[in-house]
């Protein structure tokens, strides 16, 4: 069996014959074999008309004296139907609603099928799902589609578009319907809930509080869904279906970083420690530039949304030539907004720092700080457009330190959409300490910077100001990154990139260094993985970087 046709049709042709399901079938009848024959061709042409080609030449050559027979299916497409016209009618209440307005304005711009698409029957139906979708994800939890009709002029090739959607009435959201209850409270899901009772629906808010449930800890599972009754519309039910998760969990992995090599962990956890909901945190990590003990109690989430924790961790790190040991004890806060989330905290550092042949470091700090960030990006996890901010500003007071001092850091990161299938990715940061020296600073409040995730074609945490033959932290951090991917697929991509930056001790001294090179990346459900090659210039050398997710 031969499929004649240009290669970007003939794998969609193939799939859609069954003459190729058949072919392979050693007790195929003469009589089985012309009925196949007969159906092929018409097969041919339905899939021709369902990729937009309306008036395609098919033709079936049969060899009888071949071994084996061979069957050619020989196809010529011709020009394709373009779409003409798009009529795209909203009825029901959001038609004379106001605040509609921007969703149905918004529904009409993202159409799928535009004025000058090749009219596919799989983008039609991919388009009017969407386009009910997004009516039905703002409000009009009922949307359905009411009527549609494509018209297809086969001769002059083109195709007029129409659709009504009936939106039904707006809906709000009303009571918790919860299940799956045993060991917690309800309040443990409530003071979850991101919206109220008597707020309009939305989807976007339903789903920012499943993920809010499922990042909880207190559930294996968790589904959320609004009751899409319409004579229900002004309170209607949310029903929460939970499974609660196992109360104890032990892990353990190992792995490997380019930034700090070979790891090994193990990690206990207990998610109900008092039967209130306290849960606990404990990990151990053992890598080759580092090594970590973290123990962490965080308390069930309160009204309004917040969660504390209270921590303490010790570890270990030679890294550059700079040998640490810090002792970090702290209580933070986290807000539960994802948007826009905040944090405060209070933490107690003790610090040792050995840089190789020079003199060790000692310091201490009380150091508190506030946090604050703004993400205005389409997806949290792997945006293809918008911008996110993330500010620190915090501080060490007299007495309680080996120095006073203050500190902030500024993170910024665009995401600009070229093409449909070409992306630019701009990044900057820079952190400051206010001090007269960096003596009497604790290492963690420092900076270094170099690696994976920030000046690549370095190695990790390797640039910085000099002490003896180590890179310590310094008062002052720059990086800027520009990154250009295409993506070639839906979910793998390539990269060019140049990055640029340093840590220095003064202001003057904060001379950039750059970074060029080239990579992979593919889209996971934790965000996007890199594969990178790198040449960094001041360093002459090539190094490869391996990381997932987003930098900050």
């Amino acid at each position: 069996m031969e499929v004649a046709a240009p290669l970007a049709l003939k794998s969609v042709i193939q799939d859609n014959l069954d003459i190729v399901r058949w072919q392979d079938y050693a007790e195929l009848t003469p009589e089985v074999l012309e009925l196949l024959l007969a159906e092929t061709k018409a097969q041919t042409r339905e899939t021709m008309e369902a990729e937009g080609y309306f008036s395609a030449t098919v033709g079936v050559d049969v060899d009888l004296e071949s071994n084996p027979m061979t069957v050619v299916v020989r196809v010529e497409p011709g020009e394709p139907t373009r779409i003409t016209e798009v009529v795209i009618d909203v009825t029901g209440d959001a038609a004379t609603d106001p605040l509609a307005n921007g969703t149905v304005a918004g529904l009409r711009r993202a159409w799928l099928l535009p004025k000058g698409a090749i009219f596919r029957q799989a983008d039609w139906a991919s388009a009017k799902s969407a386009a009910v979708s997004a009516l039905a994800s703002d409000r009009y939890a009922a949307a359905k589609l009411a009527e549609s009709e494509a018209s297809v002029d086969p001769e002059a090739r083109t195709a007029a578009l129409r659709i009504s959607i009936d939106s039904g009435p707006p809906f709000r959201f009303g009571a918790l319907e919860i299940s799956g209850l045993a060991k917690y409270g309800e309040d443990k899901v409530r003071n979850l809930l991101t919206f109220a009772p008597g707020e309009p629906f939305t989807q976007a808010a339903l789903d920012a509080f499943l993920r809010r449930l499922n990042t909880s800890g207190y559930f294996a599972s968790a589904q959320a869904s609004l009751l899409a009754d319409p004579s229900r519309a002004d309170a209607a039910p949310v029903r929460v279906a939970l499974i609660e998760a196992p109360r104890k969990k032990f892990s353990a992995g190992i792995g490997f970083s380019t930034d700090t090599l070979y790891r090994a962990r193990i990690g206990y956890d207990d998610v109900n420690m008092n039967g209130d909901g306290l849960q606990l945190h404990s990990d151990i990590r053992a890598e080759a530039k580092l090594q970590n003990a973290t123990l962490r109690f965080t308390l069930p989430p309160r009204i309004p949304a917040y969660t504390d924790s209270f921590g303490a961790s010790l570890e270990h790190t030679d890294i550059a030539g700079l040998a640490t040991k810090d002792v970090a004890l702290g209580w933070k806060r986290r807000t539960a907004d994802e948007r826009n989330p905040q944090t405060y905290a209070a933490t107690f550092y003790v610090s040792k720092a050995q840089p190789l042949n020079a003199d060790s470091r000692r310091a201490h700090a009380l150091y508190f700080e506030y946090g604050r960030a703004w993400r205005r990006v389409d997806n949290l996890l792997s945006p293809n457009r918008g911008y996110v901010v993330n500010a620190q500003l915090g501080g060490a007071p007299p007495g309680v330190s080996s120095r006073d001092f203050a500190r902030g850091i500024v993170q910024a990161a665009a995401w600009l959409p070229i093409d449909l299938k070409t992306q630019l990715l701009l990044k900057a940061e820079a952190g400051a300490v206010a001090a007269a020296s960096s003596a009497g600073i604790p290492e963690p409040l420092l900076f270094r910077t170099g690696g994976d995730t920030t000046v690549r074609g370095y190695a990790y945490q390797s640039l910085g100001p000099r002490v003896g033959d180590a890179t310590v932290g310094g008062r002052y951090y720059a990086i800027a990154t520009a990154e250009l991917v295409r993506w070639f697929a839906p979910s793998w991509g390539l990269a060019t990139f140049v990055d640029a930056g340093n840590a220095a001790d003064g202001v003057r001294d904060l001379k950039p260094v750059y970074g060029y090179g080239v990579g992979a990346r593919v889209r996971t459900p934790i965000g996007p993985f890199r594969l990178d090659f790198a040449y960094g210039e001041a360093a002459k050398t090539v190094r490869v970087h391996l990381s997932v997710g987003l930098s900050f």
